[in-house]
């Protein structure tokens, strides 16, 4: 039969399994990064004032896309890694 040989969901794990856990410690550290309610971590590095009085930067919105693309990467690594294990 035509079946998928042992040694190459092996290698699709060893590469999935590093882009799953990369992509969920990018993922957490850019979330905190974000400047909610109670300020987060961008108020450290100077956020905090001038996102409340220009409203939505480019820095604030660079921040979003990347957040969105890292948790874009993190759900296919998900999905990924479900379906080889």
């Amino acid at each position: 039969m035509g079946g998928v040989r042992a040694g190459s969901l092996a290698d699709v794990v060893w590469f999935v399994a590093p882009l799953h856990i990369l992509s969920a410690l990018l993922l957490v550290f850019l979330v905190l990064l974000h400047s909610g309610r109670g300020g987060g971590l961008s108020d450290m590095f100077g956020g905090g004032l001038g996102a409340q009085a220009a409203g939505s930067t480019v820095v604030e919105r660079n921040l979003d896309r990347i957040t969105v693309v890292a948790a874009l990467v993190f759900a296919f690594a998900s999905t990924a890694f479900a379906l080889v294990a």
